[in-house]
């Protein structure tokens, strides 16, 4: 009888280990805030990746968004789904493969007037170069997540 129990014990343990991998936040977010403390605004209204100020945040999905200026928070707490980051700020390439992986915020583009962000540069070359493919695969697999 031991051996069942023992082996039921095993099987909780893991299931407790894939849920926890599979429990991503919902906004990729590190200590200094969401995108890594940059301004989400400014990719739309600077045309480039400019860090947020401490003084200056908005708390929207469980996380701390900085911006550079009280104009680009207020802009952005209006409407701050049509600002951030798709899928809440993981790699948009990662997300077409189906993983919720880390990004750099100085890899990034706007498409049809949203923000995508990607690993690094390498990657965000390779996403642009079958961009619409990996939007629509990422889109479906985000669509899939729980969130």
């Amino acid at each position: 009888m031991r051996v069942p129990l023992i082996f039921l014990f095993f099987l909780f343990c893991l299931q407790s280990v894939f849920a926890q991998k599979e429990d991503k936040a919902a906004i990729f977010s590190n200590d200094k805030g969401a995108i890594k403390g940059y301004d989400p605004m400014s990719y739309f209204t600077a045309g480039k990746a400019q860090n947020g100020l401490d003084s200056i945040t908005y708390r929207w999905k469980d996380a701390v968004w900085h911006f550079s200026s009280v104009e680009n928070q207020k802009l952005c707490a209006q409407t701050p789904e049509k600002y951030a980051p798709q899928y809440g700020g993981y790699c948009a390439c990662g997300w077409a493969q189906g993983y919720a992986v880390k990004i750099e915020p100085e890899a990034w583009a706007i498409v049809a007037g949203k923000l995508y962000l990607n690993y690094d540069r390498s990657v965000q070359r390779k996403w642009e170069k079958k961009q619409t493919m990996y939007i629509q695969k990422a889109d479906e697999n985000w669509s899939k997540k729980k969130h």
